[in-house]
């Protein structure tokens, strides 16, 4: 699987920040099928820091409902696989420089 493939974005939320400040650990949206050393050795190549620990999780899909003038609106989101990347002492990534 190729560095493009594994990660597909940052994960920016409240409590991902909390933990990039506390405890040096950076979310990301991986590839369902990605394992922990594919994920390791894309942010190891990317963005050039060094990887003390990879924790996976799946997130399962969850089933929406909306109602509207036309009824009611039924909808599935997606299960995604997340990596949680604790990084060496030291070592940061800055997420908002491409924005």
């Amino acid at each position: 699987m190729q560095l493009a493939e594994v990660l597909i974005k940052p994960i920016l939320t409240e409590k991902a920040n909390a933990q990039q400040e506390k405890l040096k650990r950076y979310a990301f949206k991986v590839n369902r099928k990605a394992n922990k050393l594919e994920i390791k050795k894309a942010v190891e190549d990317f963005y050039g820091v060094a990887v003390v620990n990879v924790n996976t999780l799946v997130a399962p899909g969850k089933n929406k409902t909306r109602f509207t003038k036309a009824g009611y609106i039924k909808g599935v989101r997606p299960a995604y696989k997340k990596a949680l990347v604790t990084l060496a002492e030291g070592d940061t990534i800055d997420l908002y420089a491409n924005i």
